[in-house]
C-alpha cells in the first residue's frame, strides 16, 4: 500500500470523527440541559413545599393513580429507587403524614402506599406549581412544537432504550 491509500482514508477516518464528536457533543447538551432546567424545578419545588426530588416524584405518581395510591413495589421501581432507598423515602413521607400504607385485602404480600388527604392537597399543589414551573423553563424558551418534538423524541428513546 502507498500514501495513495492511507491519505484516501483519511477524509473518510477524519469525517468520522467529527461526526462522532458532533454525536457525544448533542447528547451531552440533553444531558446539560436537563440537569440545570431539573436542578431549577426541584429547587422551586423543594423551596415552595419542603419536598426533596425523589419525594415529589413519589407524591406526583400517586396524585396520578387510580385511587391515589400504588403497591408498594411497583411504586419503587418506577422512581427508581431501591427498596431500602424507597422505604426511606416513605418513612419520611409518612411521618410527614402525605402518605399512609395499606396491606392489601386479597395478598399480605402487597402492601399499598396511598395519599393522605394532606398529601393530595400538597401533591395537586406541587403538580400545578411543577406546571407553572415548566411552562417558564421549558415552553418558553422552546415553544409549544418545539416542546412537543422533545416530548415526542424521549417518548421514543425510552422505548427504543427500555429493558423488557
Amino acid at each position: 500500500m502507498g500514501t495513495e491509500d492511507i491519505t484516501a482514508a483519511s477524509p473518510d477516518t477524519a469525517g468520522q470523527e467529527t461526526r462522532d464528536d458532533e454525536i457525544v457533543t448533542w447528547w451531552g447538551l440533553v444531558i446539560e440541559g436537563y440537569h440545570v432546567t431539573q436542578e431549577r424545578i426541584m429547587s422551586e419545588i423543594g423551596e415552595r413545599f419542603g419536598l426533596t426530588p425523589g419525594a415529589f416524584d413519589i407524591l406526583l405518581r400517586l396524585v396520578r393513580s387510580p385511587d391515589c395510591r400504588m403497591p408498594m413495589t411497583k411504586l419503587a421501581k418506577e422512581a427508581a429507587l431501591s427498596s431500602g432507598g424507597f422505604t426511606k423515602v416513605a418513612d419520611r413521607l409518612a411521618a410527614a403524614d402525605l402518605i399512609r400504607r395499606q396491606p392489601c385485602d386479597t395478598d399480605r404480600r402487597v402492601t399499598y402506599v396511598a395519599l393522605t388527604d394532606h398529601g393530595r392537597v400538597t401533591a395537586e399543589s406541587a403538580k400545578h406549581a411543577c406546571a407553572e414551573i415548566l411552562r417558564r423553563t421549558v415552553l418558553g424558551p422552546l415553544g409549544p412544537e418545539a416542546s412537543e418534538q422533545l416530548a415526542a423524541a424521549m417518548r421514543t428513546l425510552r422505548t427504543a432504550n427500555a429493558d423488557e
